[in-house]
């Protein structure tokens, strides 16, 4: 069973993905700056990959939410954990594959991980607390 969309109960979750990507975009120009700067290309692409992963990592679930919010809850939570499995297993094969390469900068890469997590969760939060949705009580008519 879906329910027909209403755009009022998906704002908070657009404007967190929303307030996500613009964290992600600034992170990824601030850690390509100061990557460049300490370590030179291989800081360039450790700061690329970096925000990547966490970025795509974090933003996949909001994604899913946002995506999966019309469906019934127990099709809603296969859907959640299908992608969180599904995003792990990536995040997992991607950096047993960077393990092979040294043209990244792998301190860059781990501090552009973290930040990246940190800064969208962040403005994801941000997003969703900023967000006024009505509240409408149909018990006291």
């Amino acid at each position: 069973m879906t329910t027909a969309p209403n755009p009022a109960q998906d704002a908070p979750l657009r404007a967190a993905l929303r307030y996500g990507i613009i964290g992600l975009i600034v992170l990824v120009v601030i850690s390509s700056i100061l990557g460049v700067i300490f370590a030179g290309l291989p800081g360039l692409w450790g700061a690329l990959l970096g925000a990547a992963i966490g970025g795509g990592f974090i933003l996949t679930t909001a994604a899913s939410v946002l995506l999966s919010a019309r469906f019934e809850s127990g099709l809603q939570g296969v859907v959640l954990l299908g992608s969180w499995v599904g995003k792990l297993l990536v995040a997992v094969i991607v950096v047993a594959v960077l393990q092979n390469f040294d043209f990244y900068s792998r301190p860059t890469l781990f501090l552009t991980v973290v930040g990246a997590l940190l800064v969208v969760l962040g403005a994801e939060t941000y997003g969703l607390l900023r967000q006024r949705v009505p509240i409408i009580d149909l018990d006291e008519q």
